[in-house]
Protein backbone atom coordinates (compact mmCIF):
# COMPACT_ATOMS: atom_id res chain seq x y z
CA UNK A 1 0.00 0.00 0.00
CA UNK A 2 1.45 3.36 -1.02
CA UNK A 3 0.61 7.02 -0.53
CA UNK A 4 1.09 9.44 -3.42
CA UNK A 5 1.80 13.15 -3.17
CA UNK A 6 2.36 13.08 0.60
CA UNK A 7 5.21 15.58 1.02
CA UNK A 8 4.57 19.32 0.88
CA UNK A 9 7.87 19.96 -0.94
CA UNK A 10 7.02 17.29 -3.56
CA UNK A 11 3.65 18.96 -4.22
CA UNK A 12 5.43 22.30 -4.52
CA UNK A 13 7.93 21.05 -7.12
CA UNK A 14 5.00 19.87 -9.27
CA UNK A 15 3.02 23.08 -8.80
CA UNK A 16 -0.06 21.24 -7.52
CA UNK A 17 -2.32 21.83 -4.53
CA UNK A 18 -1.97 19.72 -1.41
CA UNK A 19 -4.40 16.79 -1.39
CA UNK A 20 -7.37 16.89 0.99
CA UNK A 21 -7.07 13.15 1.71
CA UNK A 22 -4.35 10.52 1.25
CA UNK A 23 -4.00 9.31 -2.34
CA UNK A 24 -3.58 5.52 -2.24
CA UNK A 25 -2.20 3.12 -4.83
CA UNK A 26 -0.70 -0.37 -4.82
CA UNK A 27 2.59 -2.05 -5.63
CA UNK A 28 2.46 -5.80 -6.20
CA UNK A 29 4.53 -8.13 -3.96
CA UNK A 30 6.75 -9.08 -6.94
CA UNK A 31 8.22 -5.58 -6.81
CA UNK A 32 9.99 -6.24 -3.50
CA UNK A 33 13.74 -6.90 -3.47
CA UNK A 34 16.41 -6.59 -0.79
CA UNK A 35 19.59 -4.54 -0.38
CA UNK A 36 22.13 -5.14 -3.13
CA UNK A 37 19.67 -6.80 -5.49
CA UNK A 38 19.30 -5.31 -8.95
CA UNK A 39 16.53 -2.95 -10.04
CA UNK A 40 15.73 -4.38 -13.48
CA UNK A 41 14.32 -1.94 -16.03
CA UNK A 42 12.12 -3.89 -18.49
CA UNK A 43 12.38 -3.07 -22.22
CA UNK A 44 8.93 -1.43 -22.20
CA UNK A 45 10.04 1.21 -19.66
CA UNK A 46 11.88 4.30 -20.90
CA UNK A 47 11.55 6.59 -17.86
CA UNK A 48 12.47 4.79 -14.63
CA UNK A 49 12.67 7.04 -11.58
CA UNK A 50 13.75 6.74 -7.93
CA UNK A 51 11.69 7.74 -4.87
CA UNK A 52 13.10 7.68 -1.33
CA UNK A 53 10.35 6.61 1.08
CA UNK A 54 9.83 5.71 4.71
CA UNK A 55 8.30 2.24 4.85
CA UNK A 56 5.98 1.25 7.70
CA UNK A 57 5.69 -2.45 8.57
CA UNK A 58 2.41 -3.52 10.14
CA UNK A 59 2.71 -5.82 13.14
CA UNK A 60 -0.90 -6.48 14.13
CA UNK A 61 -4.19 -7.11 12.35
CA UNK A 62 -6.00 -3.80 12.34
CA UNK A 63 -9.30 -2.53 10.93
CA UNK A 64 -11.15 0.72 11.56
CA UNK A 65 -8.46 1.99 13.93
CA UNK A 66 -8.47 5.56 15.24
CA UNK A 67 -5.65 7.98 14.54
CA UNK A 68 -4.87 8.00 18.27
CA UNK A 69 -4.32 4.23 18.38
CA UNK A 70 -2.95 3.66 14.88
CA UNK A 71 0.76 3.56 15.73
CA UNK A 72 0.15 0.62 18.10
CA UNK A 73 -0.24 -1.52 14.95
CA UNK A 74 3.26 -0.62 13.68
CA UNK A 75 6.02 -3.23 14.06
CA UNK A 76 8.78 -1.02 12.69
CA UNK A 77 10.19 1.14 9.91
CA UNK A 78 12.50 0.63 6.94
CA UNK A 79 14.07 2.42 3.98
CA UNK A 80 12.26 1.89 0.69
CA UNK A 81 12.65 2.98 -2.92
CA UNK A 82 9.35 3.40 -4.78
CA UNK A 83 10.91 2.97 -8.22
CA UNK A 84 8.47 4.27 -10.81
CA UNK A 85 8.03 3.84 -14.55
CA UNK A 86 6.94 7.40 -15.29
CA UNK A 87 6.02 6.70 -18.91
CA UNK A 88 3.58 3.96 -17.87
CA UNK A 89 2.37 5.85 -14.81
CA UNK A 90 1.46 9.00 -16.71
CA UNK A 91 0.07 7.33 -19.83
CA UNK A 92 -2.18 4.87 -17.97
CA UNK A 93 -4.14 7.48 -16.04
CA UNK A 94 -3.67 5.36 -12.89
CA UNK A 95 -0.48 4.37 -11.17
CA UNK A 96 -0.45 0.66 -10.33
CA UNK A 97 1.18 -0.72 -13.51
CA UNK A 98 3.78 2.04 -13.61
CA UNK A 99 4.68 1.42 -9.98
CA UNK A 100 4.70 -2.37 -10.14
CA UNK A 101 7.30 -3.75 -12.57
CA UNK A 102 9.19 -6.61 -10.95
CA UNK A 103 12.06 -5.39 -8.68
CA UNK A 104 10.66 -1.84 -8.46
CA UNK A 105 10.47 -1.79 -4.64
CA UNK A 106 13.84 -2.24 -2.92
CA UNK A 107 13.39 -2.39 0.85
CA UNK A 108 15.83 -2.57 3.74
CA UNK A 109 15.81 -4.44 7.04
CA UNK A 110 13.24 -3.31 9.60
CA UNK A 111 14.12 -1.19 12.61
CA UNK A 112 11.70 -1.81 15.51
CA UNK A 113 9.16 0.92 16.22
CA UNK A 114 10.46 1.59 19.73
CA UNK A 115 13.94 2.36 18.37
CA UNK A 116 12.61 5.44 16.57
CA UNK A 117 11.60 8.28 18.88
CA UNK A 118 9.65 10.26 16.28
CA UNK A 119 9.10 8.87 12.77
CA UNK A 120 7.81 12.30 11.72
CA UNK A 121 11.19 13.99 12.24
CA UNK A 122 13.70 11.93 10.24
CA UNK A 123 16.12 13.10 7.55
CA UNK A 124 15.51 11.29 4.25
CA UNK A 125 17.76 11.21 1.18
CA UNK A 126 18.11 9.56 -2.22
CA UNK A 127 21.62 9.34 -3.67
CA UNK A 128 22.30 8.30 -7.27
CA UNK A 129 25.91 7.60 -8.26
CA UNK A 130 27.08 9.65 -5.29
CA UNK A 131 24.87 12.68 -6.08
CA UNK A 132 22.33 13.64 -3.40
CA UNK A 133 19.13 14.18 -5.40
CA UNK A 134 16.55 14.09 -2.60
CA UNK A 135 17.33 15.69 0.77
CA UNK A 136 14.36 16.35 3.01
CA UNK A 137 12.68 15.34 6.27
CA UNK A 138 9.62 13.32 7.22
CA UNK A 139 8.48 16.48 9.01
CA UNK A 140 7.26 17.50 5.53
CA UNK A 141 4.72 14.66 5.42
CA UNK A 142 1.24 16.01 4.67
CA UNK A 143 -0.48 13.03 6.29
CA UNK A 144 1.34 11.40 9.19
CA UNK A 145 1.74 7.67 9.63
CA UNK A 146 -1.08 7.58 12.18
CA UNK A 147 -3.41 9.43 9.80
CA UNK A 148 -2.53 7.13 6.90
CA UNK A 149 -3.15 3.93 8.87
CA UNK A 150 -6.47 5.24 10.19
CA UNK A 151 -7.51 6.27 6.68
CA UNK A 152 -6.53 2.96 5.06
CA UNK A 153 -8.29 0.86 7.68
CA UNK A 154 -11.61 2.59 7.12
CA UNK A 155 -11.94 0.28 4.11
CA UNK A 156 -9.07 -2.22 4.18
CA UNK A 157 -7.91 -4.56 6.93
CA UNK A 158 -4.15 -4.49 7.40
CA UNK A 159 -2.39 -7.72 8.31
CA UNK A 160 0.95 -8.40 10.03
CA UNK A 161 3.73 -8.05 7.47
CA UNK A 162 1.85 -5.56 5.30
CA UNK A 163 4.01 -2.67 4.12
CA UNK A 164 2.94 0.94 3.68
CA UNK A 165 5.14 3.35 1.70
CA UNK A 166 4.42 6.83 2.98
CA UNK A 167 5.36 9.05 0.02
CA UNK A 168 8.44 10.77 -1.35
CA UNK A 169 9.87 14.28 -0.95
CA UNK A 170 11.02 16.73 -3.61
CA UNK A 171 13.87 15.94 -5.98
CA UNK A 172 12.60 12.98 -8.01
CA UNK A 173 14.20 12.62 -11.41
CA UNK A 174 11.22 13.37 -13.62
CA UNK A 175 10.71 16.85 -12.13
CA UNK A 176 14.35 17.91 -12.20
CA UNK A 177 15.64 20.24 -14.91
CA UNK A 178 17.20 18.51 -16.73
CA UNK A 179 15.50 15.25 -15.84
CA UNK A 180 17.62 12.67 -13.99
CA UNK A 181 16.10 9.27 -14.76
CA UNK A 182 17.61 5.92 -13.87
CA UNK A 183 19.88 4.20 -16.38
CA UNK A 184 21.53 0.77 -16.44
CA UNK A 185 24.79 1.05 -14.53
CA UNK A 186 23.43 3.50 -11.95
CA UNK A 187 23.54 2.83 -8.22
CA UNK A 188 20.80 4.15 -5.92
CA UNK A 189 21.08 4.59 -2.16
CA UNK A 190 18.18 5.47 0.14
CA UNK A 191 19.07 6.86 3.56
CA UNK A 192 16.70 7.63 6.43
CA UNK A 193 17.92 8.82 9.81
CA UNK A 194 18.02 6.01 12.36
CA UNK A 195 17.33 3.25 9.80
CA UNK A 196 19.58 0.88 7.84
CA UNK A 197 20.24 2.38 4.41
CA UNK A 198 19.81 0.42 1.18
CA UNK A 199 21.84 0.47 -2.03
CA UNK A 200 20.77 -1.17 -5.30
CA UNK A 201 22.33 -1.32 -8.76
CA UNK A 202 20.26 -0.65 -11.87
CA UNK A 203 20.39 -3.03 -14.84
CA UNK A 204 18.55 -3.46 -18.14
CA UNK A 205 16.00 -6.24 -18.40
Amino acid sequence: MCVGLNYSDHAEEQGVELPAEPLLFAKWPTTCIGPGEAIVIPPIVTKADYEAELGVVIGARVSGVSKENALEAVAGYLCANDVSARDLQFSDGQWTRGKSPDTFCPVGPMTPRDAITDPHALAIRAIVNGDVLQDSTTANLIFGIDEVIAYVTQTTTLEPGDLILTGTPAGVGVFRDPQRLLQPGDEVTIEIEGLVSITNPVVAG
